[in-house]
């Protein structure tokens, strides 16, 4: 008679090693007379499942093979499976196609397996093993759970750490000092209003490899940068968050402002810019639509252009918006002695009593100490019992973010000194004498805030001009020359025509045609 030997061993539970295994097996043939055909190892596999690499292929040699082998020896039960419906199922699925017998070490060779005791014997002894794996799963769960309490972070570190052991031969993880620059980055630009794909697009020539539309958000929800470990949930012991034994790469009160950035979901770019066309978005047709652009194949070159999403026949060429523009911003620039004018102006507004300032920072101290105290005795209920998980869960996430926006707003500024102003405006506000320049140094998204700073959402093309119903008041003492060049028509918008401006796709308001 022929057998097959069958040995499992997980990786969770070393106890019986494959040489044991084999060598009882061996001894169990040899005893019954059985000759060994073969022998099938699965090296860390789980029990649950008989999705195993190894008792696949021997499932493969029972089907090549089929009526050469007459029993399957294993060690024990547990070895087979320890899935009670599965391995009763697989036994009788084995015996039925193949006419192979499952034995373990301990059974007679000639067990009548459709004696109905037998049958109970097996399945107890497979709810036995099916036990003792729920036993191990919570064990490691429990494991897992105690480990992240201490601080520990287990697995594989993420982008901007790197796996170490200690002496302890613990896992952890340290600062990878060039990937945690751009993980700093990622969060800054992010709580600057910068979008996400436009932040991926900046990080990625600085070596953030990671793809995927939701790459540059898992960063920013991932609390190991702050220096946390979330702990979870495990019967009636909630979710929370531990103090980790790595260093964190941002602040607690930055990482936990993104999370109700995240949350408020107020992010959304309805138009996705491109740098060849910085007017995308922004600029509007006569009907009010923002213009969309691309480019339209010549004879011999492809041309840039705009035009609105309605009226598709109507093509407004890109380089000649570009150039138009361009006059404009410089056109708006100030001169001298408007920057000097403003300078002085500004200085004298900008002054602020130190002692409202000292007012409002004790009052923000204060609001801050009050916040510590409610979530000291939130923890404190919890402790006592006197709320539930989920309520603390709620809570704390509320506090946790107003503390994050109430230091964000107080960094720094716990020693309040004399106002420089007087230093940023004297450095600063000369730079407006070149807005274009501003302009051209800008990346895409920083144009289009510029240009909504200037004109809003008002900015419109009609009669071969710019056209708007509103300009950024600091600007108006230059409409009259930019007007006088043909550049822009400020036009104030009536109660009755609305703020977008009167101009029509081929003629402007006095009824000329334009071309």
């Amino acid at each position: 008679m022929n057998a097959i030997g069958y040995m499992r061993l997980s990786s969770k539970d070393q106890s019986k090693s494959l040489e044991y295994q084999e060598s009882s097996i061996r001894q169990y043939c040899a005893k019954n007379e059985l000759k060994i055909i073969g022998l099938f190892k699965d090296n860390g596999e789980s029990s649950y499942t008989f999705d195993r690499p190894d008792y696949k292929a021997l499932e493969a040699y029972l089907k090549k093979y089929k009526g050469e082998c007459q029993y399957l020896i294993v060690l024990d039960h547990d070895r087979f499976s320890r899935n009670l419906p599965e391995a009763l199922m697989k036994i009788a699925e084995l015996e039925r196609k193949y006419g192979v017998k499952v034995l373990s070490t301990s059974e007679r060779i000639d067990l009548d397996t459709s004696d109905p005791d037998v049958f109970m014997k097996r399945a107890f002894d497979y709810m036995m093993a099916n036990k003792e794996l729920f036993n191990i799963r919570q064990r490691t769960k429990q494991g897992i759970r105690n480990a992240k309490e201490k601080g520990r972070y287990l697995g594989r570190a993420p982008f901007g750490y790197k796996n170490i052991i200690d002496g302890t031969k613990r896992n952890l993880i340290e600062i990878d000092k060039v990937q945690a620059l751009i993980v700093e980055r990622i969060f800054r630009d992010y709580i600057s209003g910068i979008p996400l794909y436009i932040i991926h697009k900046n990080v990625k020539p600085l070596g953030f490899h990671h793809t995927g539309k939701s790459a540059i958000q898992s960063i920013l929800e991932n609390c190991v940068y702050a220096g946390l470990i979330k702990v979870p949930a495990f019967k009636d012991q909630p979710e929370k968050y531990a103090k980790a034994l790595h260093e964190p790469i941002v602040s607690d009160a930055e990482f936990w402002l993104v999370q109700n950035m995240l949350k408020a979901g107020k992010r959304r770019t309805r138009v996705q810019p491109a740098e060849d066309f910085p007017l995308r978005g922004v600029l509007k047709c006569w009907c009010g639509k923002k213009m969309t652009a691309g480019w339209t194949k010549g004879r011999k070159e492809y041309y840039l252009y705009y035009r609105c999403i309605e009226h598709t026949n109507f093509n407004l060429k890109g380089p000649l918006l570009h150039e138009t523009f361009e006059k404009v911003l410089k056109a708006l620039s100030f001169q001298p002695h408007q920057i000097t004018f403003l300078i002085e102006t500004s200085k004298a507004l900008l002054v602020e009593p130190l002692k409202l300032k000292q007012e409002r920072l004790n009052q923000k101290l204060q609001a801050l100490q009050n916040i510590n105290e409610k979530i000291f005795k939130l923890e404190e209920r919890l402790m006592n019992n006197e709320i539930e998980a989920s309520t603390y869960k709620t809570w704390f996430q509320k506090f946790k973010e107003e503390k994050a926006l109430l230091e964000i707003s107080l960094e720094g500024k716990k020693k309040p000194k004399i106002d420089t102003s007087d230093d940023i405006i004297q450095r600063l506000l000369p730079e407006l004498s070149n807005l274009y320049q501003i302009y051209e140094k800008s990346n895409i998204t920083q144009k289009h805030m510029l240009i909504r700073g200037v004109f809003k959402d008002n900015l419109v093309w009609g009669s071969n001009m710019f056209r708007t119903t509103f300009i950024n008041p600091i600007f108006e003492d230059n409409l009259l020359k930019i007007k006088e060049k043909g550049l822009l028509f400020y036009e104030q918008p009536s109660l009755k025509s609305g703020i977008i401006p009167l101009s029509t796709q081929g003629r402007d308001r006095t009824g000329t045609v334009s071309h």
